[in-house]
């Protein structure tokens, strides 16, 4: 699918009037952003309608923060060259160039070939255009994002069911922004109201992101409560069930769902008519019959008066007095997870006036023999760059599907750090030296493509040296730092394997005009001697070398424009992987620090 966006991309600039029209001149900047319902594993069976979609915007996917306006002011988003569509900026640090955007999007569609909309940008003068009021539909009644400057949770829904009472403290280094930390002596309060209550018809709906450092007893991470009738989501040791009590002595529990110490994961919770389920990183984990009656609960997020407070971490807290469909709750966890993105973010266009006409044929029956030698030298350069543009993209994909299968499995690993690790055969060294080859005819049963997995494989060969070296002693802190070097070093070789022949790309960006130019000098030249030999100045006379020579500078820039747009998207793919790379490392060594600071204290 990457290699075919990359394809695409092509093809639109090279064919004019094709590209969407430009919605407003007084912004200069826009930027295509594809929705994706298949490849990142959403899989969607149903069309989701009005969904709140996460913008996670850094300066791996977006490297023009300079030219915004002050707090991102100037962003807008368009379904076409008409259609506004509403969004919020929950939070922008131009500083440290990141920003996290909600847009609300009229329909989001499952199949490999789904929407796309468009980010406008670039101009100083624009007013404020965020509606965070306006991001959700009428069913979402509660969303807490938990801003560090608001003293209480505060609802960003247009129902305005902001907290009563809070314990919790704001964690800046949350899931997504701020996070609500919880120490297990406290919670938050929100009183009852009409749009928060419990219609069986409809059914209700609770969602977050939750996070466990230890196995605790009976935290309540949810209760909603109206007299003896109550819905219930806790975790007792890690077991995440939710729990329903009802008239005629209802008391319905879901089987259990494990919840994995130190990770971040999308719990949600449904009741329906006659059915309350679980779901946990976006798919159902367990349910049960009930026969759900009408309530007009409080709600208490982290604990209440009366049962177990709860210890971690909880974020975006949403609650819609709507049973939310399997295939919402699988794209809110997707669209909300960096692993998972469902965004495809194209590349950034100016505002460009639009060209007419080209007669190629008769340019062609008048071009010389200097014109086709410089056109011949151009389309050498380009087999070359469209080669490298395609086995790299090509690359780079296969790259990303074993980084993604491996940080799967690495996420999931038990105890030994080392778990994963494998030796590499003469021949996978060999194919190593060719990413192309290795990604096309290679093995991939351990991951033999993910640079991740090259960078951890060297962190385990480096550890276990160590150890081996030390019989089994702990790691000093020189040592530590020592495996971080071999880390860093080992980045900086991935990233070279993965920049391999982009200097070619380079050669054709600044080589493809100049070579041009060469031929359009040689044009005018033969022009102007023949009019001096002949002493004809007619137009019939000048326009062969004329054509000649425009002929040549458009074929330099032919090999330069797709070369540019090419190592421009490739060069963005490097640095995400890159920047995983490097995010990788600091997991890796904290997880490595915090094994052996555990067996310290077990020795």
């Amino acid at each position: 699918m990457k290699t075919k966006g990359l394809i695409l991309a092509l093809c639109l600039g090279l064919v004019p009037g094709v590209a969407l029209s430009w919605w407003n001149d007084q912004w200069s900047s826009r930027k295509q952003i594809g929705l994706d319902g298949s490849v990142t594993g959403a899989d969607l069976k149903e069309t989701v309608a009005d969904f709140p979609l996460l913008m996670r915007l850094h300066t791996g996917n977006f490297g023009y923060f300079g030219e915004l306006a002050e707090n991102g002011k100037d962003l807008r988003f368009m379904a076409d060259d008409k259609t506004p569509l509403k969004f919020a900026i929950e939070k922008f640090d131009a500083i440290n160039e990141m920003a996290l955007v909600w847009v609300k999007v009229p329909q989001f569609r499952g199949g490999a070939d789904s929407d796309s909309l468009w980010m406008y940008y670039g101009n100083g003068q624009a007013s404020e255009g965020g509606d965070s009021k306006g991001i959700y539909d009428v069913n979402q009644a509660l969303v807490f994002h938990f801003d560090e400057k608001a003293a209480l949770p505060q609802d960003a829904t247009a129902y305005g069911n902001n907290a009563s009472e809070s314990k919790a403290v704001v964690d800046p280094a949350g899931w997504i922004g701020a996070a609500a930390k919880f120490d297990g002596t406290g919670h938050i309060d929100v009183n009852a109201s009409p749009s928060l209550g419990v219609n069986p018809d409809n059914g209700w709906t609770f969602s977050s992101w939750v996070k466990i450092d230890a196995a605790q007893p009976a935290g309540v991470l949810f209760l909603a409560q109206d007299g003896p009738n109550m819905l219930e989501l806790s975790v007792n040791g890690t077991a995440l069930s939710a729990r329903y009590l009802g008239p005629a002595n209802q008391d319905v529990k879901t089987p259990p769902a494990n919840l994995q110490l130190g990770h971040w994961q999308h719990i949600a919770l449904v009741a329906q008519k006659d059915k309350l389920a679980i779901y946990l990183d976006g798919q159902m984990a367990g349910n049960a019959a009930i026969n759900l009656v009408a309530m007009n609960p409080a709600l208490f997020i982290g604990g209440s008066d009366t049962r177990q407070n709860f210890t971690g971490w909880l974020d975006e807290v949403q609650v819609a007095n709507k049973a939310r469909s399997a295939d919402w709750i699988k794209l809110l966890f997707r669209s909300e997870s960096p692993d998972f993105n469902v965004l495809t973010l194209g590349q950034d266009e100016g505002k460009q006036g639009a060209g007419g006409p080209n007669y190629f044929v008769i340019i062609l029956q008048s071009l010389t023999i200097d014109g086709w030698v410089v056109i011949a030298l151009c389309g050498v350069m380009f087999i070359i760059s469209a080669l490298v543009m395609i086995t790299k993209a090509m690359s780079i994909s296969r790259a990303n599907k074993d980084n993604r299968a491996f940080l799967e499995q690495y996420r999931n690993m038990g105890t030994d750090p080392a778990a994963l690790d494998q030796e590499e055969s003469e021949e996978e060294k060999e194919l190593g030296e060719s990413d192309f080859l290795a990604a096309i005819v290679g093995k991939h049963d351990h991951f033999q493509s993910s640079p991740i997995y090259h960078v951890y494989h060297a962190g385990v060969q480096e550890l276990k040296k160590r150890f081996t070296a030390s019989n089994d002693k702990p790691l000093t802190a020189e040592a530590l730092n020592v495996i971080r070097a071999r880390l860093d070093a080992q980045v900086v070789r991935e990233g070279q394997k993965l920049a391999k022949n982009m200097v070619l790309l380079t050669i054709a960006i600044s080589g493809g005009p100049f070579l041009g130019l060469l031929g359009t000098v040689m044009g005018v030249m033969i022009t102007f001697a023949v009019i001096a030999a002949t002493g004809d100045v007619n137009i019939n006379s000048i326009a062969p070398g004329i054509s000649g020579a425009l002929a040549a500078t458009v074929a330099g820039l032919a090999v330069a424009i797709p070369a540019l747009f090419g190592y421009n998207y490739l060069l963005t793919r490097i640095k995400d992987i890159t920047a995983d790379m490097r995010v990788f490392t600091d997991e890796f060594l904290a997880m490595i620090s915090e094994r052996i600071a555990d067996r310290q204290r077990e020795g």
